[in-house]
């Protein structure tokens, strides 16, 4: 198993990705984006090549310069493959909806930086989340505790599949 990736499959660690441009970087530094989208495919069972995520997301964005995954960028991807998610905006509606949710992506601040993390309900309130930050590459919380310690600060957003 190539490094970064968890035994199952999952990308973990995008510290591990240095060879892998994406918007005029490498994703060791600005791949969460694609790592997520990447991670929940794989969660829903589909059949997806991490490579082609990174080159098809990079694609979308018209201007070949550095910066974060958008929104809208992450969206358009996911109405490619996935049928029928929400987009819940504010930390009381995800925990109020995530419960309920198979899997999903979380758009937070980390360390001050956009973040996007892939998630997978274990067991009710329990979340299995990816590449969350070092030490935190393949991690178990509560929705709540995840989000009362991870993101304390700026807009909070979770693309749940239910």
């Amino acid at each position: 198993m190539q490094k970064g990736f968890s035994s199952d499959g999952f990308i973990t660690d995008q510290d591990y990705f240095g060879d892998y441009p994406y918007r005029a970087m490498t994703s060791d530094i600005n791949g969460c984006g694609w790592m997520a989208a990447y991670d929940l495919r794989r969660a829903l069972g589909q059949d997806a090549e991490f490579d082609d995520v990174r080159r098809q997301m990079d694609a979308m964005f018209l201007l070949r310069i550095p910066g974060p995954t958008t929104m809208a960028v992450m969206l358009r991807y996911l109405r490619l493959y996935i049928d029928d998610f929400s987009l819940v905006r504010g930390r009381a509606a995800v925990l109020s909806a995530a419960p309920r949710a198979r899997a999903g992506i979380l758009r937070y601040t980390e360390s001050g930086i956009p973040h996007f993390a892939a998630f997978v309900n274990v067991s009710g309130d329990v979340f299995r989340f990816f590449n969350v930050a070092d030490g935190l590459e393949d991690c178990r919380f509560h929705m709540a505790e995840f989000i009362l310690s991870r993101c304390k600060r700026g807009c909070v957003r979770a693309i749940l599949v239910f």
